[in-house]
C-alpha cells in the first residue's frame, strides 16, 4: 500500500512559479511510476505530466502539450518524493493538482492504470 500527499499549491500571479511536492509513504517506490494530473472547476481530471520506470535509476518524462516547457517533473527516490516544478503560470493552470502512483513502472497518461493517488493541492493562478 502506498499513501501520497501533496503540498505546495498555493495563490500566485501569472508568470509565477510553484513547486509541488507529493510524499510517497508506504513503502519504497522507485520502480513505481508516478505522474500529475489536474481538475479545473467543472473540468474532468486531466493528464499533465509522467514519470515512466525504465529499469535501474533511469526513467522518461512525458507532458501534456499544454504544459510541455514550462512544467517539469522529478523525483528523489531516496526522500520517496515526486516533484512538479511548475514554470510561467497561466490563470488556465488553476485546478487542484493530484499526484498518482502506478505500481507497474509504466507513468501512463490513463488514470485508470493509477492505483494510488493523493487527495490533491490547490494551484490558482491570477491575471
Amino acid at each position: 500500500q502506498v499513501q501520497l500527499v501533496e503540498s505546495g499549491g498555493g495563490l500566485v500571479q501569472a508568470g509565477d512559479s510553484l513547486r509541488l511536492s507529493c510524499a510517497a509513504s508506504g513503502r519504497t517506490f522507485s520502480s513505481y511510476g508516478a505522474g500529475w494530473f489536474r481538475q479545473a472547476p467543472g473540468k474532468e481530471r486531466e493528464f499533465v505530466a509522467a514519470l515512466r520506470w525504465s529499469g535501474g535509476s533511469i526513467y522518461y518524462t512525458d507532458y501534456a502539450d499544454s504544459v510541455k516547457g514550462r512544467f517539469t517533473i522529478s523525483r528523489d527516490n531516496a526522500k520517496n518524493m515526486v516533484y512538479l516544478r511548475m514554470n510561467s503560470l497561466r490563470p488556465e493552470d488553476t485546478a487542484v493538482y493530484h499526484c498518482a502512483a502506478d505500481a507497474s513502472g509504466g507513468g501512463s497518461r490513463e488514470q485508470r492504470r493509477y492505483g494510488y493517488w493523493g487527495q490533491g493541492t490547490q494551484v490558482t493562478v491570477s491575471s
